[in-house]
Formats: C-alpha cells, structure tokens, sequence
C-alpha cells in the first residue's frame, strides 16, 4: 500500500469536492453515534468497565514480555507456531515460506488491518497467489482495487449505487438482469460468490482481536460468520497480529468485549465471538492441520515507555473516528495509509514517522470528542499535541509557520509589547475590514482565506472589553 499520509492536504481537497463520497460520509454519522449512545446509557457500569479495561491493558503492556513468553508456550502446548516478525518486509517473507511449503494458490482473508498495513494482498498476487477476502466490506473495496477507509467498516465510503456497479462489473458469469436494488440482494450474490471460494482455500487468513496469554488462543470478533469460516475450512489457518494484542486471561478478554461492541456498533456483543487455540486435535470434527500465528512489531515496542504508549491500549473499535468531525469531512483515504482518524493521527507518525505522517496530528479540532468515547480512555488530542511539538522541534514545519510561531512567542513573553501591539492591530484591522467586517485575503493567512472569509475584529482587545465590563484596569491584567 502506497503511503500518501504526506499529501493529507491534497488528499482531504479532494475528498471534499467528491460528491459521492460526501454522500456517503453521512453514514458515519447516521449510522455509529446514536446506536453506541443507547448501548452505553442501557450499562449502568459501562464507565467502570472502561476504567478497567483501562487496568487491563496498562498491566499487559507494563509486563509484555512476561505475557508474549507465556502465550508462546501455550501456543506450542497446543501444536501451533508462533513466528515473530520485526517489519512488514520480514511478516510477508514468514507467510510466504508457509504458503510454498503448503504449496498454496489461494488464500481467503477474514478482516485483519495487520494484513492491510504489511500490504499482504499485492505480495501474495506479485508472487502467484490468489488473496480472497471474505468480510463483505474487504470484498467489496478488493473489487474496487481500494483500501479500507474504516477499520471496522472499510467500504463505508461506497454507496450501495456503486456497490451494484461493481457487482455486474465483476460478476459478468451472472444473469445481467438479476434485481440488485435492494441490500440483502448484494449480500445475497456476495454469499453466493464467496461460499466457493471458503473449501478451495489452501490457506485461511485472520487478524485477531485479542491473543490470551493463559489459554494460547486468538480471538476474533465480527458479525458475518466469514472468520469463522476461514479459519476452519483452511487446511492451514494464519494468524496476523501484533505484540499489543496481548490479555492476560479469558476473564480479562470477556471484561474488554464488553466495551468493544459497544463502542464500536452499538451492539451489546457481536454476533460471533471466536476463540481459537491450536489446529485440529484428534477429536475434532473440523479444524485446520496447522496453526500458525505472526506475531508483528513494526515499531510498536519502540513505544513502549514513551508518551505515546497510551495509544497501544486501541482495541480498534473506531469510536473515535466514528464521533471525529475530520473524518466525517474528508474520510478515511485521506489520511493516506491504514489506520484514519484520531487514532490514526497518533498511530501512524509512531509507526512510519512524523516526517511521512506530520500532517495528521494538526487535523483535528482538539474538540475532545475522541477521547471522550475512546472505550479505553486513550487520551489521543494530548498525544497529538505530542506530535506537534515534536514535528516542530525537527523543524518539519514551512519556515513561515515557524517563523510566526516564533514571531507570535516573542510577543507572548513581553506581555507590555503584546498588549501594545494588539492595541495597535485591532482598530487598523476593523477599518481595513470595511462594510463587510471580513477580509477575503490577508497576508500571512491566506492558509485561512483561501478557503473561507476572515472576520475582521471589533476593534478592541479582549483584555480593553475585559476591564471595561469588569472596571478594573487593564495594566498588569
């Protein structure tokens, strides 16, 4: 997957003059905010539990290690493998040595995001392999030569409109006059297609929500069944995690799934809760001959004890881009790799660098909304202040901008000067805003009123309004 992180601002221009994806931002809205809104206000102790999970992840992460060893040897107790992979080169190079061996030629993928950031699909097909995926959204934006716009709904970009166009695109061996206007008509054929492609499989694909350390097992959560599917028709099942997937125990995992769903759809659970441990046992009716799990860093473990070690507590609902007025403007390919929105502002600089990602923590409001909903209480705006701080200390910023900033603190620390000069400013600026009290452009903002109007100021300071309603002297306020 090609990273374009560094062309956000090109990327969210566009976004916001395409029409169709407009329309189909709206979902986002429409569809998340009030259903999670009626899950949490029908818990009573929905707050606790996200003070808990909260616990939970802060103790496995402060003793990761110990965790990984312990998940390992479970892993190996019940016959599977676990491989560890520093980067996404070195993942890839472990699933290909899997699939020669096993001579595989097609794969079916349940949703994983860790297969979307090694870029996996353009691997396997560079190198003769056939990637299926099964989640109906993956499926559909596969068709469309796309990536995931959301991490729990990756086509929530696309209309259904499109979606039908896709489907007579492909599906040409179909009859052209089929009905394809209703919903459960697109599932329907999307069934038809992919339930072939389950027993042909030579390899079956997961992500995995949550690795216990106690049992060994991998845990996926989704609504269709695809998972399910994948990993026990597969002869072989694989599963793509990373290091921060880590629970202590099944009882720490049911204590996280109660806020996941929740956050994440508005439902209590999801349909299908999947725990997996091992391959097939003698006793088993069904199951895969092998069990592998990659175990990816990717970077992670060098934020491990720095301020942004927080941000490995994401359980990946998307609540945060589901509430993120950014996201809901310009989407989630804007933000130019595999993880958008709030969490992805923080996520992403952590994994590829500030200098490809710097524009992602400056697209926010800091309204707060994100963290507010964050089931896990990650506080993202004060680690995208992180961020800012320290894209500004590399000097990756445009000169002007610094050259502002360090115009506007030189002012900020002579309070006497600042005042004068403001005193100054106002007035000048009222007059030049004439009848209309707005400016159409300006020098030094033109990064503002390129795209909207500035509104002139009254024509006196905040601390002259403040002295004058409060009759107290403005000197030394």
């Amino acid at each position: 997957m090609q990273i374009t992180s560094q062309t956000f601002k090109a990327n969210s221009v566009k976004a916001l003059a395409d029409v169709e994806l407009q329309r189909a931002l709206g979902n986002v809205e429409r569809g998340f905010i009030d259903k999670r809104q009626k899950a949490v206000d029908a818990l009573p102790e929905f707050e606790a539990l996200r003070d808990k999970a909260r616990e939970i992840k802060n103790h496995t992460l402060k003793h990761l290690d110990l965790y990984i060893e312990a998940y390992v040897a479970k892993v190996e107790a019940s016959g599977g493998i676990v491989h560890f992979a520093e980067d996404s080169d070195h993942a890839r190079q472990i699933f290909l040595d899997i699939a020669k061996r096993r001579k595989a030629r097609t794969v079916t993928k349940g949703k994983t995001m860790i297969s979307e950031e090694i870029g996996l699909n353009e691997f396997l097909e560079a190198n003769g392999i056939t990637p299926v995926e099964t989640d109906l959204g993956e499926y559909i934006i596969q068709l469309r030569g796309e990536h995931p716009s959301h991490i729990i709904a990756p086509a929530v970009h696309v209309n259904r409109d499109q979606v039908e166009a896709d489907f007579r695109r492909v599906h040409v061996d179909l009859d052209p006059k089929r009905d394809l206007t209703a919903p459960e008509t697109l599932l329907g054929e999307a069934r038809q297609i992919l339930r072939q492609k389950y027993g042909e499989a030579d390899i079956g694909v997961t992500g995995a929500n949550f690795l216990i350390a106690e049992t060994g097992s991998s845990v996926i959560v989704t609504n269709e069944g695809n998972g399910d599917l994948t990993q026990l028709l597969g002869k072989c099942h694989v599963v793509l995690a990373s290091i921060e997937k880590l629970v202590p125990t099944l009882e720490d995992t049911a204590q996280i799934l109660r806020v996941l769903a929740r956050s994440a759809t508005g439902q209590d659970m999801s349909v299908y809760t999947t725990v997996s441990t091992g391959p097939q046992r003698a006793e088993d009716p069904d199951g895969p001959e092998e069990y592998h799990v990659i175990l990816l860093d990717n970077g992670r473990s060098n934020m491990l004890g720095t301020e942004f070690e927080e941000m490995l507590r994401c359980i990946r609902c998307g609540a945060c881009m589901n509430h993120c007025p950014v996201y809901h403007a310009v989407g989630g390919h804007s933000y130019g790799w595999v993880y958008p929105g709030p969490m992805g502002a923080v996520l992403t600089p952590s994994l590829i660098g500030v200098d490809k990602a710097g524009h992602l923590p400056n697209a926010s409001t800091f309204c707060g909304r994100c963290e507010s909903v964050c089931p896990m209480r990650i506080p993202l705006p004060k680690m995208m202040r992180h961020w800012r701080e320290k894209e500004f200390e590399s000097h990756l910023q445009p000169k002007t901008q610094r050259a502002g900033l360090g115009a506007w603190a030189f002012l900020a620390r002579r309070p006497k000067l600042y005042r004068a000069a403001v005193s100054l400013a106002m007035p000048m600026l009222k007059a030049l805003g004439g009848k209309k009290r707005r400016f159409a452009s300006l020098p030094l903002a033109g990064g503002w009123t390129k795209w909207r109007d500035l509104p002139a100021p009254e024509g006196r300071t905040f601390m002259q309004e403040y002295a004058q309603r409060t009759g107290k002297a403005e000197a030394g306020r």
